[in-house]
């Protein structure tokens, strides 16, 4: 039967194209791909040895790029002027219309011509920053990740200076350690490619539907690939040949009649499969699922004496369902599972018992209890953050600046926070439907103390604490760190608990079980941080946190008014930890919510 429908497909697709690509084609460019520009400018203008605050003025404006949640090409391409960004002056400004309009930069090609692109590569090697990078350059004509792993095979790295024999051994293995890992792409960036991608597929002549699968769908922290199923009509001609001219792509793996493969410019790939309508729900299951999801529900088919797979449920020849997922789990006896639950680590069970949880969306979130203002590292003013919170639709925020241990962020002292308690009193009284509650993110110290005094931390609604510091500590040491700190006479929230940072930084080693019961014990919380390079809780620690009965709080941990956006991943992550809206603190209203704080301020 699957032969037959690989057939019925093809069909369609065998027949002479009846229609080209027509129309101007607007280049997509994404934020993600502005910020990249950046990046290599001020990775091969330090490998140069230039200017180091030119340098760094690129490394800001990646950041507030990247945290800058609309899309700014569709922004210029409208008609508005690019708002004032923190960082950006007249000339990175002028160089962000450049790269928006035309895909490139000037400064770029000029960097090229004197170092191969190629070289900033030699920076993601761990050990090797640009002087070793320029040295390697200069003295062994180093260009490519190719002609360093040759060079330290050689034994020719160990005799420049400041390198030697360990750093080349740990050069090679670095090395082979990048060729033995597969790519994965942040969500958030994902998410860039993905919408725009999917919305050219949608507009195609004869797509009734397209939807994104796989991880994506599942909300996976990272995304290898993106799998695109687009259900078309009987008489839909170049579907393919439409979906592989899209201007962002840069290799065509493969482009067949049901199945296309390609490889974006930035890097990710893409497969767009056809389907039929009355196929469209299995498939749509088939690669939403993880592996063992999939197996999972594929058993208990066969336990009624039926099969499964991407076409639909079968009895014998006969199709009994596949044209929703709700068809295809009704047929089995199971309860629709939404997508972000579908990983077999125990969604089979209740949803056959009629136990899986309604899960909490965007929508149930009333506040938001962890950010930042040009107090500290923000980019934006108390009231500024405020009214960005509102225009989000939210009702209350926290104001939490980091405190005064975290140098790097111009932390707090205990008379700037006392001074920051009267500003928001004052900004209080002008905001009619928004409240603004006094914070701290307050460093947990390597002794599980606080960085402020309990006098200071008294005058606050909540304190959040957070590790900053002493990531290397044992799993004994960290986990006594984090419990001692829990039990501090002032302690709301527990931030960003592993402290990890998506492919840059593993998490600390502790008892998170430890942890959550400690937590529960003392009415403290948990936050999931929804910064797209943490998003922290993970989310069998979410489920961890549900099963305990404590409450998660999902904080943007915006440092600017655009950042409310990443609200939307840490509710991903969320689902996937199978939270509800119930157990989410800040889905209450401030008159619920109030109560709970004081609890935790003993």
């Amino acid at each position: 039967m699957q032969t037959a429908q690989c057939q019925n497909v093809n069909r369609f697709y065998k027949q002479e194209l009846q229609s080209t690509v027509s129309g101007t084609i607007t280049v997509p460019i994404h934020n993600a791909d502005i910020a990249a520009v950046f990046a290599e400018i001020a990775d091969l203008l330090e490998i140069r040895g230039d200017n180091p605050f030119r340098i760094r003025a690129y490394r800001n404006a990646v950041r507030t790029i990247t945290e800058f949640s609309r899309d700014i090409k569709t922004l210029l391409d409208s008609g508005a002027e690019l708002p004032k960004l923190p960082g950006i002056g007249a000339d990175l400004a002028g160089k962000i219309h450049e790269i928006a309009k035309t895909g490139d930069c000037k400064l770029l090609k000029q960097l090229h011509r004197e170092f191969p692109s190629a070289v900033t590569g030699l920076l993601r090697i761990p050990g090797l920053g640009p002087k070793r990078v320029r040295t390697l350059y200069s003295e062994l004509e180093v260009r490519t990740t190719e002609d360093l792993r040759k060079a330290a095979r050689d034994g020719r790295i160990r005799e420049l200076p400041g390198f030697g024999e360990k750093t080349e051994s740990r050069i090679l293995r670095a090395l082979q350690t990048q060729s033995n890992s597969n790519r994965r792409f942040p969500l958030a960036i994902a998410t860039q490619y993905a919408e725009s991608l999917l919305a050219h597929v949608r507009a195609i002549p004869g797509v009734t539907q397209a939807e994104i699968a796989g991880s994506y769908r599942r909300r996976r922290d990272t995304v290898g690939d993106l799998d695109i199923l687009a259900s078309v009509e009987s008489d839909a001609f170049g579907v393919m040949e439409k979906f592989c001219a899209y201007d962002e792509v840069k290799d065509v793996l493969v482009s067949g009649d049901a199945r296309a493969s390609v490889i974006l410019k930035s890097g990710l790939q893409v497969d767009l499969r056809l389907t039929l309508p009355e196929s469209h729900g299995a498939a749509m299951h088939y690669f939403t699922g993880s592996k063992a999801h999939n197996i999972a529900v594929r058993r208990i088919a066969q336990a009624h004496g039926l099969k499964l797979n991407e076409y639909g449920l079968f009895r014998r020849r006969e199709r009994i369902a596949g044209d929703t997922e709700e068809s295809i789990f009704k047929a089995v006896g199971l309860a629709l599972i939404e997508p972000e639950l579908r990983e077999d680590r125990g969604e089979i069970e209740a949803a056959r018992a009629g136990r899986l949880p309604k899960l909490v969306t965007l929508d149930n979130l009333r506040g938001d209890l962890h950010m930042h203002t040009k107090a500290t590292d923000g980019r934006h003013t108390i009231l500024e953050m405020a009214q960005a919170a509102a225009a989000a639709g939210l009702k209350y925020i926290a104001i939490t600046e980091h405190s005064r241990r975290l140098t790097v962020a111009h932390g707090l002292d205990p008379r700037q926070l006392l001074k920051q308690i009267d500003d928001i009193d004052r900004i209080n009284t002008k905001l009619p439907g928004m409240t603004i509650l006094k914070g701290i993110e307050v460093d947990i110290l390597e002794d599980g103390n606080l960085d402020l005094p309990d006098s200071v931390l008294a005058r606050l609604d909540l304190v959040i604490g957070a590790v900053h510091s002493a990531f290397h500590l044992s799993r004994r040491h960290q986990t006594e760190r984090l419990m001692r700190a829990i039990n501090q006479r002032h302690f709301t929230i527990l931030a960003h608990p592993s402290g990890r940072l998506i492919g840059s930084r593993k998490p600390i080693d502790f008892d998170m079980l430890r942890i959550v019961r400690e937590a529960k014990k003392r009415s403290c919380f948990l936050e999931l941080n929804a910064q797209p390079d943490r998003l922290d809780l993970q989310d069998i620690h979410c489920q961890m946190a549900r099963d305990e009965g404590v409450l998660v709080a999902i904080n943007s941990d915006a440092h600017s008014k655009f950042d409310f956006g990443h609200l939307q991943f840490g509710i991903g992550q969320a689902r996937r930890g199978w939270l509800a809206a119930s157990e989410v603190l800040n889905t209450r209203s401030l008159a619920q919510l109030k109560p709970l704080l004081r609890r935790t301020m003993r």
